[in-house]
């Protein structure tokens, strides 16, 4: 049972949260047998609500900022070359009598006039990319949140978009004026040199910005992407190919006593067995993958100190095991003589096995529930772990107790096939065909359970979210560099003429512009590396079995920034290479 309240107010959570707990402590104390140890929790609802979504709408958040930075450094930097090629034309408009307002005034209505134009293009994108991202999320997940359903434009997202364009006009119009500002005075010579000048100044350090940016995505995303294959490579204990499962619901009405319900579990999988495919069927109270049920044990023959002992419960049919291509360790499975007229039987994980009978055989003990009247079940068998939890978390303890002898209402039918998807139809069909008043619902594969866990769609999700993003970065830093290259090579026309005429050989001035890109590319990997770490480390939560600090990771996203970078940067160092340096002269 989960408990729902409000605050009053001034009242903290935090206050809330203390007086709960004094409240589990009086429990405690005056119930020792059944309530030693348990603690409270109090957690917001929006906590509950949006947590499994929470890290995916971080990512998302950040990812934008990201690249909205790297569009503003390339536009700005475009508009600065802009600016100095046009401060001649600026400098006869203030000796004409234009004001330093209306100067400053036009180049604010050509950022609006970008941005503007920006944010009517990107509305309409954002209608179609909220519907994909709403497909990154499983079926079974969103159930949970139908708020999702109806997300899109509203108030909020409005007010949100006119304080980010607000932010890209004063960014845009602000970083002409600015240069400007400070370089006014100076002669106009050349404005072919005083823009070269600003840009391989300033324009370089723009570059910079943009491949370490670059680099922290690049890296975010291969580390997401290394964790996702990670999570679906963990070793859950059995082999899910071609195991299809549907759940069922047996009605009280009908079916409200154990034979009752023993039986009927029994009679679905006789007409389920001869189905076409079918290999082997079988039954449980609760699948793998997902956290459960669990009871407090004790052992047998051990004094008991009050300690709770908390295991996994599950209730499983005969052949459970063998449908599911689990290990069987040690000791028998199950059979259909184990029903409620002999000795309780139970079978436990090599965990259970390990963690309560270290260096012993467990085959013959007896466990014993929490309860002093339950009676004793005697361990008949050890099975390899099967994972019964999240796919991100360790394999708890667990117990399987057979069918038989405790049954239960709720079930997952289980079903090995030569095929997966084609025998779905025909169980419901044959449940159906039994007892119609019997509901049956999720129907899927159990690869598509290890596919819609909450662990693989929260990294899948986030992965996808930041390669994306990764690769516009990727494209833009580098589309940047390159625009820097070509117009420094430009604007250096006279230089490398001279060069070239006092005997520079044309690998040389190659070499000497590709050096340009290696240094800035450089100095950008260098503070990109250092800043993509302390953004892995914000990722944490989200990594599995990699380390914030993965080596191969970061290597191969600087690598391909690196190759990327001299790649884009040579094309314009062929072109600087074949210079005339007759008719470059005799142009300049």
């Amino acid at each position: 049972m989960f408990g729902v309240a409000r605050l009053r107010d001034g009242v903290s959570l935090s206050a809330a949260a203390a007086n709960v707990a004094t409240i589990a402590r009086q429990l405690e104390q005056q119930y020792p047998d059944s309530n030693r140890g348990q603690r409270s929790a109090i957690v917001p609802l929006s906590e509950v609500i949006v947590g499994d979504v929470r890290p995916v709408l971080i990512v998302l958040l950040a990812g934008s900022v990201l690249l909205l930075v790297i569009a503003l450094v390339n536009v700005a930097g475009l508009l600065l070359v802009r600016a100095e090629a046009r401060r001649k034309e600026i400098e006869i408009r203030t000796a004409l009598g234009a004001s330093g307002a209306r100067v400053v005034a036009q180049f604010v209505v050509e950022a609006i006039l970008l941005v503007g134009t920006s944010v009517a293009t990107s509305i309409a994108a954002a209608y179609w990319a909220s519907r994909g991202l709403l497909a990154l999320i499983p079926a079974n997940v969103i159930a949970r949140m139908p708020y999702l359903r109806e997300f899109g434009a509203n108030g909020r997202v409005a007010a949100f978009t006119f304080v980010v364009a607000g932010i890209a006009i004063a960014v845009l119009a602000s970083a002409p004026v600015m240069q400007l500002a400070l370089t006014r005075g100076r002669r106009v010579l050349s404005d072919r040199g005083s823009s070269a000048a600003t840009w391989r100044h300033i324009g370089s350090k723009l570059v910079v910005v943009e491949i370490v940016t670059a680099m922290i995505l690049l890296v975010g995303g291969g580390l997401l992407g290394k964790s996702l294959y990670r999570v679906l490579h963990v070793d859950i204990g059995f082999d899910p190919a071609h195991l299809s499962l549907l759940n069922i619901s047996l009605p009280d009405a009908a079916y409200g006593k154990d034979p009752q319900q023993v039986a009927a579990a029994e009679e679905i999988l006789r007409r389920v067995a001869p189905l076409p495919g079918v290999q082997s069927a079988s039954v449980a109270g609760r699948l793998p993958l997902q956290p459960g049920n669990t009871v407090w044990i004790r052992i047998e023959g051990r004094p008991d100190t009050g300690e709770h002992n908390e295991v996994h419960y599950r209730e499983i049919g005969v052949g459970y095991f063998a449908t599911l291509k689990a290990r069987l360790a040690r000791g028998r499975d199950f059979t259909s003589h184990d029903d409620a007229t002999k000795t309780r039987v139970v079978i436990i994980n090599e965990t259970l096995a390990r963690q309560y009978f270290p260096g012993q055989d467990p085959l013959g003990r007896r466990l014993l529930y929490y309860s002093a009247s339950s009676p004793p079940i005697e361990i008949i068998g050890v099975v390899g772990d099967v994972k019964e939890g999240l796919l991100d978390a360790a394999t708890p303890p667990t117990m399987y107790v057979p069918l038989s002898q405790e049954p239960t209402s709720g079930l997952a039918i289980v079903v090995r096939t030569a095929q997966e998807e084609s025998v779905l139809p025909a169980l419901a069909a044959v449940i159906h065909g039994f007892d119609p008043s019997i509901p049956t619902f999720a129907p899927r594969t159990m690869n598509q359970v290890v596919l819609q866990s909450q662990p693989a769609y929260l990294r899948r999700s986030t992965a996808a979210l930041v390669a994306a993003f990764a690769a516009l970065a990727w494209l833009l830093g580098i589309v940047g560099l390159y625009g820097t290259i070509a117009y420094s090579v430009s604007q250096r026309t006279r230089e490398i003429a001279i060069r070239m005429a006092l005997g520079a050989a044309r690998p040389a001035v190659r070499r000497l512009i590709v050096a340009e890109a290696a240094i800035l590319t450089g100095l950008g990997l260098a503070i990109g590396a250092a800043c993509a770490l302390a953004a892995a480390t914000s990722l944490r939560g989200l990594l599995f079995g990699v380390s914030s600090w993965d080596f191969p990771t970061l290597a191969t996203a600087a690598a391909a920034l690196a190759t990327s970078a001299i790649i884009a940067s040579d094309f314009p160092a062929r072109r600087a290479s074949r210079v005339d340096a007759q008719e470059a002269l005799r142009t300049e």
